[in-house]
């Protein structure tokens, strides 16, 4: 059973910068999130949640306030959880528990960035959590050392949670998020996809169309292609760049993600006409 517990202690804080640098690598300081700052927010209205199993803390996400055009929000900096423990769950639990928090605070809006190509986060935000994104921001962290990042550029979407929306309430209240077959995925697919040597390639991309809709393929094993092919990993990550540059900022917006367990891709709708949900 899972206990997802707010933790306050020098102690506690410790535990969650041992497992931040399980996870993202202890030889990435710069990268690294310490005591100081964690003590710090945590007196000012930061959240700092912790998921336990038989007294052992396997994720935590971690989100601190701030302001958008003016509007109080929370920024979702960190979420982890540990690998053998990933796609259970967890993490769902502790963005909802962290939803709990902010909401009681008067704070509806929440953000964070994710990199659009890991298809397992994607999942998570827009179909079990039901975040938009309005934003794409190129290499928004520069270089990183982290191994999960192999020195490709941190390209990132930034993702709009409307916590007290319509959209995210009914979400949560069905409990397993939107049904795996979507009635876009015969909509035009800006990226020209095919497989080959058993990887996902893009020959081609159309950056001209003006549709109501549109689709973007990515691949589903991109931190694999990192590791073992890090050249194509790289392509993708340009092209895709252009994608996401050009259509968010001709007013579209990145509004679900559907990848089947086993598939060789995800699809994102993207619809014109940003705007609150």
């Amino acid at each position: 059973m899972t206990t997802i517990l707010p933790l306050q202690s020098i102690p506690d804080i410790c535990e969650v910068i041992a497992l931040e640098q399980e996870i993202w690598g202890e030889s990435t300081p710069d990268d690294a999130v310490g005591v100081p700052l964690l003590v710090a927010s945590l007196k000012r209205g930061a959240v700092l949640l912790g998921a336990f199993e038989e007294g052992r803390l396997i994720g935590f996400v971690y989100s601190f306030p701030g302001l958008k055009d003016g509007r109080p929000m929370h920024w979702s900096h960190m979420l982890g959880v540990r690998p053998a423990r990933r796609a259970s769950g967890v993490g769902r639990a502790l963005k909802l528990e962290q939803r709990r928090r902010c909401l009681a605070m008067g704070i509806d809006l929440m953000e964070w960035t994710f990199d659009p190509l890991v298809t397992i986060n994607a999942h998570l935000n827009f179909r079990r959590l039901g975040v938009v994104v309005e934003e794409f921001v190129p290499d928004v962290y520069g270089d990183s050392a982290s191994p999960l990042h192999r020195g490709a550029p941190t390209d990132r979407f930034i993702a709009q949670w409307w916590m007290a929306s319509p959209r995210v309430e009914s979400l949560i209240a069905g409990g397993d998020g939107l049904p795996g077959e979507t009635p876009w995925r015969d909509l035009p697919c800006v990226t020209g996809v095919a497989l080959r040597d058993g990887w996902l390639t893009c020959a081609s991309t159309d950056l001209a169309r003006r549709d109501p809709a549109i689709t973007v393929a990515v691949p589903a094993r991109f931190t694999d292609m990192l590791a073992e092919r890090p050249g194509e990993a790289r392509a993708w990550r340009m092209l895709t760049r252009d994608v996401f540059q050009s259509y968010l900022s001709r007013g579209y917006r990145a509004a679900d993600f559907a990848c089947a367990r086993g598939a060789d891709r995800g699809l994102y709708l993207l619809e014109a006409g940003a705007g609150r949900p």
